[in-house]
Parts: C-alpha cells; structure tokens; sequence
C-alpha cells in the first residue's frame, strides 16, 4: 500500500508518517509546502526508509499535484495540510483561507482527476480522508459532547475555514462518489509539536523560567488526544471506515487550560527542580477573541465501529511529552532561536467588545 499524506512535516502529520513506516510498512509519500511549522527534523527516524519519499510542494499547486499523483500512483490520499494555529488565523486570515478552502478545493480536484483515470481493483480500492477538527462544532456548554451529528457552528477564522473545507470534502463525495471519509478531532499533543501550541510553550517557557501566559481565567476546556492515538485512529479510519462518513477522534481526558499548565509545572519541578514552584510563573493574560470555552468529543462510533481505543490518558501522555522535549533540546531549540520565541499571538489592536 502506498500513501499520499499531505502536510507530512507538520505536528500531526510527521505523527501519521511515522506511524505508516515506521508501525506499519506502509509506503508513504509527504507532500509538504514547508511553511513556519513544518519541520523535516520531524521525520528523522523514517528518513533513510526506503518506504519513505518526500515532496516539497504546495496544496494550491493543481497541476503540480497531476504530476505527483500520476507518478507515485497512490492508494489513498490522507489530507493533513493546514494552517491551524488560532491565534495565527486572528491576525492573518487570508493565509487560513488560501490553504485550508483553496488548497483543499485544489487536492479534491486532483484527486478527483486521478482516480478517473483508475480502474478495476485501484480504483474501488482508492480512498481520500480528509483530516479536521472537533473546533468547527463550536463551543459547548457544561454538559454535552461533539457527535458526529452535531451542526456546525465555527468561532474563529481558523475553525471556519476547515468547517469550509469539510463541506467541500463531504460534497465531492455526494457530488462525484469521490470515495471521501472525514474525521474530527481534539486538541492533540505530544512529541514534535511546533511550540507556539499550549503544551510545548508552557514546557518550554517553564524551562526557561519565562512566564506562562494563560487566557482569561484559564477555564476554558480541551479534550487532549495524544498524537500518537489520534495517528493509529486516523490510519483505520482511512482502512476501515465507511465512505461518506465521519468519525470524531478524542482522547476523553477534558481539562481546563488552567490545569493543564499546572500539571506541567508539577511534573517539571519533580524533574527539573529549580529552587521554587514553577506555578509562581503562571500568569493570567487578556483573552482570546473568540475564545470557545469547551470542547469534548464523543468517540463511541469509531470505538464501537472500528474497535479504536486511546492507550495514553492525560497524565501517561503528558508524562511521555514532557520527558520528550526534556530529551530533545536538539529539536526545538533551533524553533525557539530561530522561528518562534513564544511571543503572544492573535491580539486584535484597538478591538473593543460591545456592551
């Protein structure tokens, strides 16, 4: 089996590669643009597989993805390339808009074009899972969780460009049978992870004894997924799952962000102790605009379909973050210098609320 994976040199992407080669055998071809959070680094231990191929190439590029697809011939196509930092999509929607409605529209078509050109056993066989997010539904109140079912309802720029993307994605299979399955996910973490995120910026910040911005009150609520769960689920998704369907992805393990940062200090002065509590770095921060205050995902149809369950709760895979970036200064440390010294993001100047 050969694999296209666009975005391949991001977080979750390197994730799904990884996973393909390195757990799987499965052939892979990374289709990446190589924008600010794309890092080659990511792949480093599939990078001399013979199983592993790289191309640097723009999702927005049709004819170029012609000749990319026409040349490996893939079995499935696996879309994860996306700008997707919210903060980021504040201050710079047009990004946002290009690569996640336009770029997506591009890969639809060129995918759409190749698997015309298939037949017999290639061409039932072919799928093309398109890769999202549980932020398109909104927000929640205290009680409730994301379904498959629930509408769609996105708050920020970042949200609602991929909500227009699934949209796409959904009407290319009722409109063209492109054989499409879409899944949804919670907020991931875990190793390699681009530290403008919040789990990499407070480990980091910590180590440096920089403060540790935290929005608002610190109430509001994520549902983490551990990257390497949401890559095996991803993979039988794509293997597994029914076409025209979608599946939503999360970790179960709901937190406040507020506590999220405090278990970080905790695990780093057990590790790195410093001579003080490292939660007397937490400071609290204005807002983000827009700021959904809860996300939690309900995952019983892909638990019950396809038999996929997470290994890692919140403290067994922060635990294994953490020890990774302690592990791996080597990796981010060129980010931090380099591309992104942790710097707030996605204020607006000048904005004020109505009353």
């Amino acid at each position: 089996m050969k694999v296209l994976v666009t975005g391949g040199a991001g977080f979750i992407g390197s994730a799904v590669c990884r996973h393909l080669v390195g757990d799987l055998g499965v052939s892979v071809i990374n289709v990446d643009k190589l924008t600010y959070a794309a890092n080659l680094a990511s792949l480093a231990p599939i990078a001399d597989s013979p199983l592993y191929g790289f191309a640097r190439l723009d999702i927005c590029d049709g004819h170029g993805l012609d000749a990319l697809l026409a040349k490996e011939r893939p079995d499935a196509i696996m879309h994860l390339a996306a700008e997707s930092h919210v903060d980021r999509s504040i201050t710079g929607a047009a990004e946002f808009i290009q690569s996640n409605i336009v770029g997506t529209y591009t890969l639809l078509e060129a995918a759409r074009r190749y698997w015309n050109s298939l037949a017999g056993e290639k061409r039932d066989g072919f799928r093309f899972l398109h890769v999202s997010t549980d932020e398109v539904y909104g927000t929640l109140g205290e009680d409730g969780l994301f379904s498959e079912t629930t509408p769609y309802s996105p708050n920020s720029p970042y949200s609602a460009s991929k909500a227009a993307s699934d949209h796409l994605a959904n009407a290319w299979y009722h409109t063209y049978g492109l054989p499409v399955v879409i899944s949804n996910c919670s907020n991931n973490y875990g190793p390699y992870h681009f530290p403008e995120k919040l789990i990499p910026l407070v480990i980091l910040n910590a180590l440096e004894g920089k403060p540790l911005p935290v929005y608002g009150r610190g109430d509001n609520i994520r549902d983490w997924l551990y990257v390497e769960d949401h890559a095996r689920a991803l993979f039988l998704v794509l293997t597994q799952g029914r076409l025209g369907e979608k599946y939503n992805i999360g970790g179960r393990n709901e937190r406040t962000n507020l506590a999220v940062v405090e278990a970080i200090c905790d695990r780093l002065d057990e590790l790195r102790p410093n001579g003080s509590p490292r939660r007397s770095l937490i400071t609290f921060v204005t807002d983000r605009p827009g700021h959904d205050q809860r996300y939690a995902i309900d995952a019983t149809k892909l638990e019950t379909e396809l038999g996929w369950r997470a290994r890692e709760n919140f403290e067994t895979g922060l635990a294994r973050t953490i020890a990774w970036y302690l592990a791996n200064e080597a990796w981010w440390r060129p980010l931090r210098e380099g591309v992104y010294s942790g710097e707030r993001l996605g204020l607006i100047a000048g904005r004020k609320r109505a009353s």
